[in-house]
């Protein structure tokens, strides 16, 4: 991420999910404003916001945030973050998208805190996770699921231990209106 960060997508790992870590989105933006973040909005319930900041350290700007959850939440759940420039990025280099019949809906793409090593990646890959498949583009994991999310056969908790960097997924729908959102952030949008 490039100093002199504008705008910024900030996505949060286990927020909201099967009744754990919970926190209402009107708090998570209220707790975003009170760092100083401006033009602060939220997008559906799993942690997703996007905001303007003149911070020039995305690492300093991540621990900020995940500290001030800690503090007011009474957890620390990683905060991924991403400009619009890198999740045009991720968009582009979709893997899947040029394929006959691909489905939206059925692609999930996980953020990763960082690039994990080559023989991280080389592990991952080599997991038994058919029909699923995975790609690792740089510090994205694009996962395909040919026969929907519900009752997925790969193990992400083995995927994340493996890639040893935290990360969290989003829907490829999801991912394509965060980027929405953030090129147009003057306009107040919570969902």
């Amino acid at each position: 991420m490039p100093a002199g960060i504008g705008v910024v997508i900030s996505m949060l790992r286990g927020v909201n999910v099967g009744g754990h870590h919970k926190i209402r989105m009107s708090d998570l933006k209220a707790l975003y404003k009170s760092l100083g973040l401006r033009n602060v909005q939220t997008y559906i319930n799993s942690g997703n916001v996007i905001f303007k900041t003149a911070g020039r350290d995305p690492e300093r700007l991540r621990k900020k945030i995940e500290d001030a959850i800690e503090s007011r939440h009474g957890f620390r759940p990683a905060v991924i973050l991403r400009t619009p420039a890198e999740l045009r990025e991720a968009i582009a280099r979709n893997p899947f998208a040029s394929r006959p019949g691909f489905e939206p809906g059925k692609l999930a793409v996980c953020f990763l805190a960082g690039d994990p090593s080559r023989e991280a990646v080389e592990k991952v890959l080599a997991i038994e996770a058919e029909p699923e498949e995975l790609r690792i583009d740089g510090s994205e994991l694009y996962i395909y699921f040919p026969n929907g999310m519900a009752r997925p056969k790969l193990s992400m908790p083995l995927v994340e231990r493996t890639l040893k960097t935290p990360g969290t997924s989003r829907n490829w729908n999801t991912v394509r209106k965060l980027l929405e959102m953030a090129e147009r952030p003057e306009t107040p949008s919570s969902v």
